[in-house]
């Protein structure tokens, strides 16, 4: 039995003045424990509407996921989601957001405050731990959001877009902090992006959805998680293989994109 069972998925938007909009149709994927993956294609294809599904936010027209073999019906403690921007309490500290699910859970304070401090030196947070949230610079926001999912201890993270909104350098951090948590916590995590680059560097799994009605186009295994992991990400970046794989990705989505183009033009 897969960890994560995703069996013809799809789902449809009726429009208020008719019609609809089929966002996905017909996904089949099993997901182990312990993958990392990600998700790419062009926008409308149905990506973060997935990973809505899989946490629970929306329900499906047809089709079913199962996480240990019990059905997603509805958001649950098992699944962490991350979203674009930290969805974070600004007025509370650092600290307060991250200990607010194991608070609300009823975790006894002693043990709360272990979590949160070996949290918070993991995302390297440990000195802003008093600090508002609205003190921190966006890539620290997105820290906090991190060491919050994770403090719930949850079987998978979905990040939507989590490093979307950051600058290039802020980025290129975080995206190790990405690879590191994943290595340490053996959490299974499924990642949307549209960079290339990043699909590559966090997706030893990666997939490329067609445009709608989204569905899947192109699965890759890839090597690039595994060697940058605690290594220098631009090194991994150098490889020709990399660069291989970035530019048959970014010509197949481009691609895509003159279809969907040429379908609204029509």
């Amino acid at each position: 039995m897969a960890f994560l069972s995703i069996e013809n998925l799809s789902m449809r938007f009726d429009l208020p003045k008719g019609g609809h909009v089929q966002a996905l149709q017909d996904v089949s994927l099993d997901i182990g424990k312990g993958e990392l993956l990600s998700v790419l294609g062009p926008s409308g294809c149905g990506k973060s509407t997935l990973l809505n599904i899989l946490a629970g936010f929306l329900a499906q027209t047809s089709g079913q996921v199962t996480l240990n073999g019990k059905p997603v019906n509805g958001p649950g403690p098992e699944r962490g989601m991350v979203f674009q921007k930290g969805a974070l309490f600004e007025w509370m500290t650092v600290r307060r957001n991250v200990e607010f699910g194991p608070r609300m859970k009823g975790v006894p304070e002693t043990e709360r405050n272990t979590v949160v401090e070996n949290l918070l030196d993991t995302v390297g947070l440990h000195s802003f731990k008093d600090k508002a949230v609205y003190e921190l610079s966006g890539g620290m926001q997105q820290r906090v959001a991190l060491a919050r999912c994770l403090a719930n201890d949850p079987d998978v993270i979905l990040m939507d877009e989590p490093l979307g909104a950051l600058d290039a350098l802020t980025r290129e951090k975080m995206q190790g902090l990405v690879l590191n948590l994943w290595k340490k916590t053996g959490k299974t995590i499924i990642l949307i992006t549209h960079s290339v680059d990043e699909a590559l560097l966090l997706g030893e799994r990666l997939l490329v959805m067609a445009p709608r009605p989204g569905r899947i186009h192109r699965e890759y295994r890839l090597p690039f998680a595994e060697r940058a992991a605690g290594a220098d990400l631009r090194s991994v970046k150098d490889d020709p293989a990399f660069g291989q794989t970035k530019a048959e990705i970014l010509e197949m989505i481009w691609e895509m994109e003159e279809q969907i183009m040429s379908g609204a033009e029509a």
